[in-house]
């Protein structure tokens, strides 16, 4: 069977297509499509604009249409921070569904942290460390071992929602990156976790994380089929793209132009969570939110 699993992040709007042995409980990823819809940048006063809510039907259509010549009936559609976390949900969840025929499954903080967990379960080995997902409007992190989550929280920091927060132009000035440092340390600091607790692996999994993945095989040689950065290269990168903004800015077109804005909030997020946790390397997975979502929402009820 083929599914559709269709998520709206803060930052984009992405559809993946799977083939789903619903007996064998297993399932292959056929088709990516994503939408940098930006809807963190369209909420004011911690609602969600009319041009936002405009913004998120044009981009459901619009993948709704790759689906419908797919011939792909079957699908799921869910939402994370940008519409979680403000005050018009219900509103604009009507909206959305006069306007496209869709319903929006709105997950929470604490089911996006262990749905993005499940997922990454698929792609990595992972016995026990921290796990953070990382996005344009939150970041979620589960603390495990050997498939016991022993903590997990959503923090309201994300690429997109620091640039929209802090920076002026494209890139962040030293005073700026400063106070994303700033934010990044006293959000982490607030939110309970027990940072204190040294985990040796961080286990990451959000565009931000597959940029960085990039721009490290870049910089640093890392081969293809390698998904391991170092908490020493993560450092050095940070230093990279927060020095020369000409030499920071052509790497980022280079490497990857849509993230141009948020690839250095997004780095930053990770160094602060790998310090926080006194991690020694950052390992990358490719599943996330979206296959965890596909695993427990979805091929679960067949059981």
């Amino acid at each position: 069977m083929r599914y559709g699993i269709m998520d709206i992040g803060s930052n984009s709007i992405c559809l993946c297509v799977y083939d789903v042995d619903m007996e064998a409980k297993k399932f292959k990823t056929l088709f990516k499509e994503k939408i940098m819809a930006g809807l963190a940048g369209y909420i004011k006063d911690g609602e969600m604009s009319p041009e936002g809510v405009a913004r998120a039907c044009e981009s459901i259509e619009e993948l709704k249409n790759i689906l419908d010549s797919l011939e792909i009936d079957k699908y799921s559609v869910f939402a994370t921070a940008p519409l979680r976390n403000i005050s018009n949900t219900e509103e604009t969840l009507v909206m959305i569904k006069k306007a496209t025929g869709v319903d929006v499954d709105v997950i929470s903080g604490y089911d996006e942290a262990v749905l993005s967990y499940a997922g990454a379960l698929n792609d990595t080995d992972m016995e026990k460390g921290l796990f953070i997902d990382s996005g344009g409007g939150s970041t979620e992190f589960v603390v495990f071992e050997k498939d016991n989550i022993k903590e997990a929280i959503s923090v309201p920091i994300g690429s997109l929602k620091l640039y929209t927060c802090f920076v002026k132009k494209i890139l962040p000035s030293k005073k700026e990156t400063e106070k994303i440092g700033r934010c990044i340390k006293k959000s982490l600091k607030s939110s309970g976790i027990r940072g204190s607790q040294r985990q040796e692996s961080a286990f990451c999994v959000g565009g931000s994380a597959r940029a960085a993945l990039k721009i490290a095989r870049y910089l640093f040689g890392i081969p293809k089929g390698e998904n391991v950065i170092t908490a020493s290269q993560l450092e050095k990168m940070v230093d990279f793209l927060c020095g020369d903004k000409k030499r920071a800015a052509e790497t980022i077109l280079k490497i990857c132009p849509e993230r141009i804005s948020t690839i250095i909030p997004g780095v930053l997020i990770l160094n602060g969570s790998v310090q926080e946790f006194g991690s020694e390397r950052v390992i990358v997975s490719g599943f996330g939110v979206r296959e965890g979502y596909l695993c427990q929402r979805v091929m679960a009820k067949e059981r």
